[in-house]
């Protein structure tokens, strides 16, 4: 069962919870739906709104769900790196994601999340930008992209956040 936070009520460390613990970006609803690992991506305020940057890269089907709804869930699992196997190395192009992990889909507020989850912020995009090569001051940082698949980055306003009654 989750209960809703304040986004402002986050215990975790998010550089933590974003390099170390991972997450799912996920967005869709009942008809199709489709979810990636990611441990890229920050939080905090701009526009005077509270909000998650997701980065996706273009090749990555999770990308069309993203695009096309208007809103994608961020979602942690703890140290539930199987999930994170399935869900980083394979593409719900071939496989079902959801059978192969056993994950249960909710569908609330305009995306889905997974009830396995121990924390989910639910976002609502105002911002998306591709990021391009000519914009990199340091350029080391293209060392991370050698087919020069650069990532989308999404801005997404904290529209709500879900913990675990048990936390």
């Amino acid at each position: 069962m989750f209960k809703e936070i304040n986004p402002t009520e986050i215990k975790d460390n998010v550089f933590k919870l974003i390099s170390e613990e991972w997450m799912l970006i996920s967005a869709g609803d009942q008809n199709k739906y489709n979810m990636m690992t990611a441990s890229w991506g920050f939080m905090g305020e701009i526009w005077g709104k509270k909000c998650a940057v997701a980065v996706i890269r273009p090749q990555r089907y999770t990308l069309e769900f993203v695009n096309s709804h208007d809103y994608f869930a961020l979602s942690f699992y703890g140290s539930r790196k199987d999930i994170h196997r399935i869900c980083g190395s394979k593409s719900g192009r071939d496989v079902d994601k959801t059978a192969e992990t056993g994950l249960i889909p909710i569908f609330d507020c305009g995306t889905v999340y997974f009830e396995q989850a121990r924390l989910v912020i639910i976002c609502r995009k105002l911002y998306v930008q591709r990021l391009e090569e000519n914009c990199f001051i340091d350029k080391s940082c293209l060392n991370w992209y050698n087919d020069k698949d650069y990532h989308y980055m999404f801005i997404g306003e904290i529209e709500k956040v879900l913990v675990k009654d048990d936390q």
